[in-house]
């Protein structure tokens, strides 16, 4: 790039994280590489730095700036997280809020134009610092996602987000992206009128140039869009919003999106207009809380960085059931070349279809789609196994037949392939028995649906590879998934707290009390689902089963620990979600009234006396898992729970919320139990 000695340009020389140039043509190139950091991250250094490169350019202003990347990683994730730890105090927020809110107003303001060239992922305040723009132009990419996520964290886009997005794009949209933190790619944010132009990045640059230098007027909503954004109307259009948001969250759990409706509607975006709007949320446990799990995933994603690989291997998965044709769907759509391996074609061909559903779904370039539906390939024979980097067993539960596979594997596979299983219950050491190098065998354990869980545990015991595991965890990670390191016992993490949980859920059935009570009481809690409902749609033949499993791996006796309720429907083949009847009746994968059950908790505090009593035993078994090293500490119980239950989150993990509660942990079910006594005999 031919560049010109201007007064910003030399101030650049003393900047560590901005870069910038000036080409012939009088265009000013700020790039923004944290080099620290793996994404870029707005950090008060940075924009201290991006306010003295401002001051330079009221000194010497280029004919046009645009503001662009230095990492091929993505365009700016945001302001920096870390930051929120030091924020104890409401005037601590409020000064935050208006370092970004000021300064993005203040850089909105400038003479000359300018453009912001998005490539990869554009979030939060990198989203809003494009929005103080004049022109926004996004690199067609499978990376690139534009949103405004900060309500995953229990807070609100104050930077000037919830003011321009509805003037872009229109309140609706803007209100939607907000409240639920989705992110768009950027054909629809070009449709939506999020950016001025969506190219392919070989154009990108000259594009930019073209663009900013164009003199066009800065875009706005127009139409009813423009409309709905006028004072008239926003009492409805914010009504509908909080109607929508109250489906899916109750305010006293998560008082951020029903915050960010307010700014809109009454303050017109301006979250310092009324600072009771902004202190009603960020100094609550819920803000405090979602940051805590935004650490834990961050922690998560870390462990799995050593064994990443540089491109994507081969994966061979041997079973085409629900479990093994969907992780091979989602490897494929992650970019791994996978053969599926099962008895004969027919087995094969409803994972295809599923398969090809999600690539649907989740592809919209024609080229892209037709590429991962050629990276899946049916394999009855198992040529794949030769080749592959990953071998994943996912067929039924039975330690006979799973010795048998793996006896075969061994002897096929390279030395160096990582073999893996996903069972949900048996043990790795006896699974092993049959390998001439034991040591090799790990578990990578995916939950059910595999496209929308997020954990992985990786499981490993005594003897086993620390090559293996680290390669193991490498492996999760490259698919986009969260790596849960856990020893191997009894039902691992998560199905060995759920157990203990769902089978208290079905002991209140067996006393009389309602399924519809028990759920409801559960969902109150903070609970994506409730326990019989979850057991439903698992199954109830495989809640069961895993059950009885985990029980012996314990020394119990099945017969005496297993609820009435549950025996009974399997018995009558009632399986749940799967055959249309089980502690629910289901019409087209859609649950309606409960099949028995007429009694149950009324009040609140009863639905709370009720919810503790389910909650205690999975507090409990965590705690032990804890103890007995299955789980390196509490954090990653927490994170592990969180994750592959979805366990409130606005509670910080199950370990968190007792120990916050009930002044640290220990003998959970017995203040539990106290606690129901208590409301007994209070009402």
């Amino acid at each position: 790039m031919t560049t010109e000695n201007t007064a910003a340009t030399a101030s650049s020389q003393a900047m560590r994280f901005w870069s910038l140039e000036t080409c012939t043509k009088g265009i000013a190139w700020a790039s923004l590489d944290v080099k620290e950091a793996s994404l870029n991250k707005l950090s008060a250094e940075v924009l201290e730095e991006f306010r003295k490169m401002l001051d330079a350019f009221d000194t010497a202003p280029p004919k046009a700036l645009v503001i662009q990347s230095g990492k091929a990683s993505g365009f700016i994730a945001g302001a920096d997280i870390e930051e929120f730890k030091s924020l104890d105090s409401a005037q601590k927020v409020q000064g935050l809020i208006a370092r970004g809110w000021h300064l993005f107003n203040r850089f909105a303001k400038v003479p000359y134009p300018t453009l912001a060239l998005i490539r990869g992922v554009c979030l939060g305040g990198g989203l809003e610092l494009s929005l103080a723009c004049r022109y926004r132009i996004a690199v067609d990419q499978p990376s690139t996602k534009l949103g405004l996520p900060e309500v995953m964290l229990g807070i609100l886009p104050g930077w000037g987000g919830m003011k321009r997005l509805p003037e872009l794009v229109g309140p609706q949209m803007a209100l939607d992206m907000m409240l639920t933190g989705k992110t768009i790619d950027a054909r629809r944010a070009k449709k939506a009128g999020l950016v001025d132009l969506a190219v392919a990045e070989r154009v990108a640059r000259l594009s930019a140039e073209k663009l900013v230098l164009s003199g066009q007027p800065k875009a706005r909503a127009t139409g009813i869009k423009a409309l709905l954004n006028q004072p008239l109307f926003r009492p409805l259009v914010a009504r509908m919003a909080r109607k929508q948001a109250m489906a899916k969250a109750r305010p006293e759990n998560y008082p951020a999106p029903f915050a960010i409706i307010d700014t809109w509607e009454k303050a017109d975006g301006d979250s310092l207009r009324d600072p009771s709007l902004l202190n009603g949320i960020v100094t609550t446990p819920t803000a405090l809380n979602l940051v805590r799990v935004f650490f834990l995933q961050e922690r998560l994603k870390g462990i799995g960085k050593a064994g990443r690989s540089t491109e994507k291997g081969h994966l061979h998965v041997v079973g085409a059931g629900t479990m093994g044709g969907d992780i091979a769907a989602w490897a494929a759509l992650r970019g791994f070349q996978v053969t599926l391996q099962d008895q004969d074609l027919s087995r094969i061909a409803p994972a295809f279809a599923r398969a090809h559903s999600l690539f649907a779904r989740r592809i919209r370039d024609p080229y892209l789609l037709k590429q991962a539906k050629d990276r899946l390939q049916a394999d009855p024979a198992g040529h794949g196994i030769r080749k592959a980097s990953v071998v994943i067993e996912a067929i039924f539960e039975n330690l006979e037949a799973k010795q048998a596979l793996f006896r075969r594997l061994e002897a096929e596979a390279p030395r160096n392939t990582i073999l893996a299983t996903n069972t949900s219950s048996l043990k790795l050491e006896d699974i092993r028995e049959c390998l001439r190098e034991p040591e090799r065998l790990v578990g990578i354990h995916f939950f059910n649906p595999v496209a929308q869980m997020p954990l992985v545990e990786v499981i490993h015991a005594q003897g086993t590879r620390e090559n293996c595991l680290m390669a193991a965890t490498g492996f999760v990670r490259d698919l986009d998934k969260l790596p849960l390191p856990v020893k191997s016992a009894p039902g691992f993490l998560v199905n060995a707290v759920l157990a203990p949980y769902m089978l208290a859920a079905m002991r209140k059935l067996d006393e009389g009390v309602s399924a519809a009570s028990i759920d409801r009481a559960m969902t109150r809690f903070g609970m994506p689902m409730g326990p019989l409902e979850l057991a439903d749609t698992v199954g109830l033949d495989i809640a069961l089963a895993a059950g009885s499993t985990i029980a012996q791996a314990r020394g119990e006796d099945p017969s005496q620990t297993v609820p009435r309720c549950l025996k009974a429907r399997v018995d009558a083949k009632q399986l749940g979600k799967k055959t249309g009847q089980g502690f629910y009746t289901w019409k087209e994968g859609k649950r309606m009234e409960a099949a028995s059950g007429n009694s149950g908790a009324s009040s609140g505090r009863d639905q709370e006396a009720l919810a503790l009593s389910l909650i205690a035993p999975l507090v409990t078994a965590a705690e032990e898992l804890v103890r007995q090293g299955v789980v390196d500490d509490t954090d990653l119980a927490d994170a592990g729970i969180i994750f592959g239950t979805g366990f409130a989150p606005f509670r910080g993990g199950p370990l968190h919320w007792w120990s916050s509660q009930h002044g640290g942990l220990g003998k959970a079910e017995e203040k539990s139990n106290a606690a129901a006594a208590a409301t007994a005999n209070a009402s």
